[in-house]
């Protein structure tokens, strides 16, 4: 029998780590500023709702193309080069769309930030698993996601208010944002700590191949793209529009089941990476997936606002549950010795391709056979996923 090692006396989230936090509440906060006015910016170019809509989901789609590329730059060149050098991309596209005269100038700036979204996003995780410590690695997650999470709940608050002084301001605001989050991170993160000590031998890059033998990575592929179809697709997509032509509510109300989501979800993170520190990942995973994929089926049978707002809760607590300890498994396969930019990069994928692929799926089950199948499929989807978690190996570090 084997226990989880507990943290040594007095250990701390490293200074680099806490960087990356303040950088990835900075990064989600600026992606709230423009988020709320970006759809409308697209139409002010005299197109119609599917030109704009294309302009949104070109950033999405360039990341989950770019992904390999950006997996393979981090092995190259190393995490702390990408990762600002896709910052700064960000930003100047990000600049970019403020200035731009036509729509397919938009459409071009926009595209071109989502190529620096997956350089930075590939590298900022494996810039976590090179520094967190392995008997920290649940809360430096958690950490990491509260980030960002608050960051997409601040960010619409202020995009909509700064949209007030027109719809390019907040796209100045975002893009000086970035080159000042960027200058922060070049100055506090050196790369000393990625170094390999004097005199040893580093170590090569770990393959997909390598990564694909462990049951446990598997297990963490088909959880990221459940994730991505119920929890980042699916939901910001289909809900709003259930609570309107369901429960009858307006858009605005019905925007409140995503913050309640949200604060389910924040509620959850403030325990889930301890706990999966103490307890390991696959009991937190495990949980949080038939948590989550419960509620999220009972989403589309709600009868009335509250309940709607009650289950959303309970499903925004499940995916706080399982998020940091998927993180952590993800850092325990991968190790801090190595760079694994090709494995991080393809978690990434899974996970967009769910956010992409999950919205258009379940859009075609609502128009031919109602909201309750295409929650109950999402659901189901994730329930699923939970199943190879149950015989994977348990990745956190433990003594003997």
């Amino acid at each position: 029998m084997s226990s989880l090692a507990p943290p040594p006396a007095g250990a701390r989230i490293p200074r680099e780590i806490w960087v990356l936090v303040a950088a990835a509440l900075v990064i989600a906060l600026g992606f709230g500023l423009i988020a709320p006015v970006l759809p409308a910016y697209a139409r002010s170019f005299d197109v119609g709702v599917t030109a704009a809509s294309v302009v949104v989901s070109s950033f999405a789609l360039m990341r989950l193309v770019f992904a390999p590329v950006g997996g393979r730059l981090v092995g190259r060149l190393g995490e702390r080069p990408v990762y600002l050098v896709g910052l700064l991309i960000v930003a100047v596209s990000t600049g970019a769309c403020a200035f731009a005269g036509t729509y397919w100038q938009l459409l071009v700036f926009r595209a071109l930030g989502g190529i620096g979204s997956t350089m930075f996003t590939v590298s900022a995780a494996a810039l976590i698993v090179r520094l967190a410590p392995p008997t920290l690695r649940g809360r430096v997650s958690s950490a990491y996601a509260s980030a960002f999470l608050t960051g997409n709940i601040l960010g619409p608050v202020v995009g909509g208010a700064l949209a007030g002084l027109g719809y390019r301001v907040p796209f100045i605001v975002y893009a000086v944002t970035l080159v000042i989050a960027s200058g922060v991170v070049a100055v506090f993160l050196s790369g000393a700590s990625l170094r390999p000590a004097p005199g040893s031998v580093p170590l090569p890059p770990m393959t997909l191949r390598e990564a694909w033998a462990h049951p446990t990575y598997r297990a963490i592929l088909g959880a990221g793209f459940a994730n991505g179809w119920s929890n980042f697709g699916m939901r910001v997509a289909i809900l709003p529009l259930f609570a309107v032509a369901a429960l009858g509510t307006s858009p605005a109300v019905a925007g409140l089941a995503l913050a309640v989501f949200a604060v389910g979800n924040a509620a959850a993170l403030t325990v889930s990476g301890r706990m999966t520190d103490l307890r390991g990942r696959r009991p937190l995973v495990v949980a949080g997936l038939v948590v989550n994929g419960i509620f999220t089926m009972l989403v589309g049978v709600t009868g009335s606002l509250w309940l709607l707002f009650a289950v959303s809760l309970l499903a925004g607590a499940g995916a706080g549950l399982f998020n940091p300890a998927q993180q952590a498994a993800v850092a325990d396969v991968v190790g801090n010795e190595r760079s694994a930019g090709e494995a991080l990069a393809s978690f990434q994928m899974v996970q967009d391709a769910g956010t992409i692929v999950g919205p258009v799926l379940a859009g075609l089950i609502v128009d031919h056979y109602g909201y309750g199948w295409a929650f109950a499929m999402a659901g189901a989807i994730t329930l699923l996923a939970a199943v190879p978690w149950v015989r994977a190996p348990e990745t956190a570090p433990a003594t003997t």
